[in-house]
């Protein structure tokens, strides 16, 4: 296990070395040029920020349904990578807004909404954090929350009117544009993995300290 954890953190590592190679070497988008790039990261992060949604709000129904440890420990994990990639998707999106728009925020729908769901899962971590006793399950409802209206504030620019891109754009780009985008993906998920699976470790060995601390007590 620990063989294929170092593989995997050298690959990923390899992928983030190679990605920025073909991101260079990706046609510049004819009306934002250069600044259009960020797009790669960009993107690339929220897809990473929904794959730690659904990880959390599946882990989360089973700590409701069935009150698991593990099941918290992966809820937890995955809401902190959730908040961490969401971050970076809303520090890159102003800097891409800043060249294309000419403002660093507009208050519509897709920004303000993702902006609400990053809070939802700062909520979560807080709750999770100082809650007390009993939390993990008041918190696995707010991770469901949070789960339940990801796919509104991925649909809003579709729904409303919005500044920002629809969601036609990724399936419609060209072959030289989409490969990068798409080893963006790549690049992030496995980075996500990587950090999923060191936070799970951590989570281990604090609920081992936990137990040991409890049979002590007893």
């Amino acid at each position: 296990m620990k063989k294929a954890f170092g593989v995997l953190v050298v690959v990923t590592a390899a992928m983030f070395a190679i990605a920025p190679v073909l991101i260079a070497r990706a046609p510049y988008e004819e009306t934002m040029g250069l600044i259009q790039k960020i797009f790669y990261f960009h993107v690339a992060s929220w897809v990473a920020m929904y794959t730690g949604i659904a990880i959390c709000g599946v882990a989360s129904a089973f700590v409701i349904a069935r009150s698991s440890k593990r099941a918290d420990a992966y809820a937890v994990s995955s809401a902190e990578l959730v908040v961490l990639f969401g971050l970076m998707g809303l520090v890159s999106g102003p800097l891409w807004a800043r060249k294309a728009w000419g403002v660093w925020w507009q208050w519509d729908a897709r920004l303000t909404s993702a902006l609400l769901l990053e809070l939802v899962f700062v909520a979560y971590l807080l709750v999770r954090r100082y809650g007390g006793p009993g939390s993990e399950k008041l918190a696995a409802a707010t991770a469901l929350f949070g789960t339940a209206t990801a796919p509104f504030v991925y649909k809003s620019v579709d729904i409303w009117r919005t500044v920002h891109p629809t969601t036609t754009v990724v399936p419609t780009l060209k072959a030289a544009m989409a490969w990068p985008l798409m080893f963006s993906f790549i690049s992030f998920l496995a980075l996500f993995t990587v950090l999923l699976l060191l936070r799970m470790g951590l989570a281990e060995r604090q609920n081992a300290l936990d137990e040991l601390y409890l049979a002590h007590e007893d």
